[in-house]
């Protein structure tokens, strides 16, 4: 992808929009500046202050004025003000840093990255204010309610290098969770499964088909006395909610889960309460170094207490 033609600024990359090319859009708006306000009606003043600074721009990064025609197809890059969000009382601990990687214990309830109603309050945005790492690009991702072990690049050239890791599954995942234990359940054990995601549902869910998703499940620890078991989790695919759909679907959803086995999504979040899901370790060899790398996370389970029976 082109690099915009705006930088990161207070820790959030520009938007970038795309002008549309359909013949009646392209008919009705022979200026940018035109399609840019009715296309957000609501920020017309705001937007008219921007243009004015010239802090929106063309692809080209040529400041949009009033005489910018439509380029079909073309881009503008706008700052655009952040929603008010409320503020996540956490914060994530450095593990590790070097010149090319910032591994990090990712605390429940923070967002990996701006998405959603969640922008300022997200790991990415915060570190790249607190540590001046403008360049900052998570690895990979962590559901918002899940904690542990993160991984982002600190330059932008290194960053496709330890993509591929992950997407060629060179990356042992080990996971934390503390669920309901089950006589009937035979553990450790395989789970297999299709899941999909679709656009504009909130969880993901198991289909019928050949599987794409597959987790090994042990039970490592017992607490007979709440009938809760600790659970390390080892994903060998990394499907939206893989975890948490396999746990669910072997009937011992993790414990305060929000999405199942009922949907709370709309609940507001209780600190005190938190998905029982820790992304506990990561290990994989550096493919710059050929080093062998392997960051655990130094959190703990609130629902899995010192008296419990480890095995």
């Amino acid at each position: 992808m082109t690099p915009a033609p705006l930088p990161v600024r207070d820790g959030l990359n520009p938007t970038r929009l795309v002008l549309p090319h359909d013949p009646a859009t392209v008919a009705r708006y022979p200026r940018a500046l035109a399609y840019l306000l009715d296309r957000f009606p609501d920020d017309r003043a705001r937007l008219l202050e921007k243009v004015a600074a010239g802090e929106v721009v063309t692809g080209a990064g040529a400041p949009l004025t009033d005489d910018t025609p439509y380029e079909p197809r073309g881009f503008l890059y706008l700052y655009r003000d952040p929603p008010v969000e409320e503020v996540v009382p956490f914060e994530p601990e450095v593990l590790h840093r070097d010149d090319d990687l910032l591994v990090v214990d990712k605390p429940h309830f923070l967002a990996t990255m701006p998405r959603g109603r969640w922008v300022t309050q997200t790991v990415l945005v915060r570190l790249r204010r607190s540590l001046d790492l403008p360049a900052l690009s998570p690895v990979h991702r962590l559901d918002r309610p899940t904690a542990g072990v993160l991984v982002l690049t600190v330059r932008p050239q290194v960053r496709g290098a330890y993509q591929e890791l992950f997407a060629r599954r060179e990356v042992r995942k080990v996971y934390e969770a503390v669920a309901p234990l089950s006589p009937g359940l035979a553990a450790p054990r395989v789970v297999r499964s299709r899941i999909v995601k679709l656009r504009g549902v909130t969880r993901a869910q198991e289909v019928q088909g050949e599987p794409n998703a597959e987790s090994l499940v042990t039970l490592t620890g017992r607490d007979e006395s709440r009938g809760l078991g600790l659970y390390r989790l080892e994903p060998h695919t990394g499907k939206t909610h893989q975890l948490r759909v396999h746990m669910a679907s072997l009937g011992v959803p993790i414990l305060h889960d929000p999405f199942w086995p009922e949907l709370r999504e709309t609940d507001p979040d209780d600190h005190a309460r938190p998905l029982q899901l820790l992304a506990r370790s990561l290990e994989f060899t550096d493919p710059l170094t050929g080093e062998a790398r392997r960051f655990e996370s130094r959190r703990t389970l609130s629902e899995w207490g010192s008296g419990c029976e480890n095995r």
